[in-house]
This record gives structure tokens, C-alpha cells and sequence, in this order.
């Protein structure tokens, strides 16, 4: 990990930390991956979203017999120095594998195995299932024993015991820092710091819209990031990409009026309109009712990176909202 004595910008350091950004930053993690608890009568039984409006993975069967509990004492000790050890994948659902041994019971979320990837149900399923019965490199990364949390991370693991402990006590928020892009999801990109994973939301990649990460980032690539909050207990580090970048959103106001009529370019056709670019970062959406279609389809008139000329109908830059029309004639 590499920090930058590049300033932040007044845009940047005016910036508070939203209190609830972890739930917006994981809410799309969550939907595959829950953060599951573990209840005090069955350590094998995945624990409870913690995030609200996460949808929860099917639960597996409940065991004939009560389990018996995680050693706490142990897993705590194992957890705060950071320590690498070896459990045998149980059972598994949808969000992830049951793991089990030396007297620990917990969770590997999907998101923290080292080859996930964006799968279809099948795929996912057959992935998950030739994981049971194998023995797994861990590190733990949530360890809350009064609500019975216990989550492991395989990806965790790839970096050498204690390492966590170094990164973490090194981060700052607002830091700049460079990293390595090592997995591209549906939700977002990770980041190597150096030992330490870290998760650039998508909606922290670009002030533009994002149709996957995969168009940002790509696999291998070094970048570099902004620190933008820091949670050491749950090992999560949250990064933004684009807060290194120019805010077209901040000054939209100094440059464009409503009714203005500017040059745009098609980036997205959908069947309720177009989305169209006015520079980079500044993204706004023609419905089909500021459109004359007479009778055609919006597909079969519209294409992506065709140029156009639209009129400015509103603009909202605290909510990054542009609305357009091609009735170039205002009423």
C-alpha cells in the first residue's frame, strides 16, 4: 500500500460520513451474501441479515441435534491476532458455506471466497456445493460473540497472519492509497491494499452511471483510491474512485440552464426512453414522453453513441438527477 500526498479537493473534505453507508454500500452484496448470526442453540445455523432490507438466502435444513457452541475465548484470541487456520466446509446455501472445526462454527459469506464470481443460480449452486467436505484456509473476520457472530473469510487468508492488524492500524478516512483490482462483482470491485481487501461500491466508481464495474475496472489493474470509511472490528474498508476524480454534479449549475438546447450522446436505450451523456459524469434520462416517436419504437430510433441535441427540462445536483427532452421547442 502506497499513500498520496495528493490534497482533496473542498468538495471532498467537506464530505461527512453517512452513518448509514454501510447498509447503501452492501445493500446489493447482501442480496447474495448475507452477513449471517449464529444462534446461541445452533452454531450451525447461518446467522441473521444484519443489514436491513437484504434479502436472506435459504436457510439449510436444521440439524437432528443441537451442535455445540464456538469457543468464544479461542476465537476471539484467534480473531485479534489476525491468525490463519483450517475448517472444514459443512453445508452451504445461497449467500455462502457453513464451516466447522476445532471448535469454531461460522460463515464464509459468497463474496469472501477467493474464486467468486457473477454466476448464474446453477452455477452458483454447483460452486458452492464442490466446496463441502474440503478443508479451507480462514481468516476471521467478524467475531461478536454477544450476538453470536462468527464469519470467516477465505480471501482474507491470502495475506500472512497479522498483516490485517498492520493495514488497519495504518488507514486513515480521506486517505489516498493504491491498490490492485482482484475481484469485479455485479455490486462493485475489490481492492488489495496489501493484505487487506477493500470494496469499491459501484456507486463509487464514476458521478456517471455505471452498467457494470466491469467497465470501469478490470481484473489486475492498479489504481488508486480513496479511503472513505474504515470499520476494523468488521474488517471492512469502503473506497471510492470517483471522489479522485472531477464532480461534474458540483458547478452543473455554472455551465448549463434549464432549457438549454446541448449536443448529447446516446449511452443506454431502455424500453421507457434513452439515457444520454452531456460530458463525462453527466448523465440524464429522455423519457418517451419528451420524445416523438409517431408510432416507432425507441429501439428502432435510438442507439447507443449516437449523437443528439436535447433540451435541459430540470436539473438536480444534490440527487444527480438531469432530466432531458427532445421537444427541442419549450412551451
Amino acid at each position: 500500500m502506497v499513500a498520496s500526498n495528493k490534497p482533496r479537493t473542498p468538495e471532498e473534505s467537506h464530505e461527512t460520513r453517512d452513518e448509514g453507508w454501510w447498509e447503501s454500500v452492501l445493500a446489493d452484496e447482501e442480496r447474495f451474501s448475507s452477513t449471517h448470526r449464529t444462534r446461541p442453540t445452533s452454531a450451525h445455523t447461518p446467522p441473521a441479515d444484519s443489514h436491513a432490507g437484504a434479502v436472506k438466502p435459504d436457510q439449510p435444513p436444521e440439524p437432528a441435534a443441537e451442535p455445540p457452541q464456538p469457543d468464544w475465548v479461542y476465537a476471539e484470541s484467534v480473531f485479534k491476532q489476525d491468525q490463519i487456520i483450517s475448517l472444514r466446509v459443512s453445508n452451504h446455501n445461497r449467500g455462502g458455506l457453513l464451516v466447522e472445526g476445532e471448535h469454531l462454527y461460522g460463515f464464509i459469506p459468497y463474496s469472501h471466497l477467493v474464486d467468486m464470481t457473477s454466476q448464474t443460480d446453477l452455477e452458483r449452486e454447483n460452486f458452492l456445493a464442490d466446496y463441502v467436505g474440503k478443508e479451507v484456509r480462514l481468516k476471521i473476520i467478524e467475531c461478536v460473540p454477544e450476538e453470536g457472530r462468527l464469519v470467516f473469510s477465505e480471501r482474507a487468508a491470502r495475506s500472512d497472519a497479522g498483516r490485517r492488524t498492520e493495514l488497519f492500524s495504518s488507514l486513515h478516512q480521506g486517505e489516498i492509497v493504491s491498490g490492485e483490482v482482484t475481484n469485479i462483482t455485479d455490486f462493485g470491485a475489490f481492492i488489495d491494499l496489501g493484505g487487506v481487501e477493500g470494496l469499491i461500491h459501484i456507486s463509487e466508481l464514476s458521478w456517471g452511471r455505471v452498467l457494470h464495474p466491469s467497465h470501469i475496472l478490470k481484473l489486475g489493474q492498479k489504481v488508486e483510491v480513496q479511503v472513505i470509511d474504515i470499520l476494523p472490528e468488521r474488517c471492512r474498508i469502503a473506497l471510492s474512485l470517483k471522489r479522485l476524480q472531477f464532480n461534474p454534479w458540483g458547478s452543473v449549475g455554472n455551465r448549463y440552464s434549464t432549457n438549454d438546447i446541448v449536443p448529447a450522446t446516446v449511452t443506454s436505450v431502455v424500453s421507457f426512453g434513452i439515457f444520454a451523456r452531456l460530458e463525462e459524469g453527466l448523465e440524464g434520462l429522455v423519457h418517451v414522453s419528451e420524445m416523438n416517436l409517431e408510432g416507432a419504437t425507441v429501439r428502432s430510433l435510438y442507439s447507443e453513441g449516437q449523437k443528439i441535441n436535447v433540451r435541459i427540462l430540470h436539473m438536480d445536483p444534490q440527487h444527480q438527477r438531469l432530466g432531458l427532452s427532445l421537444k427541442l421547442d419549450a412551451k
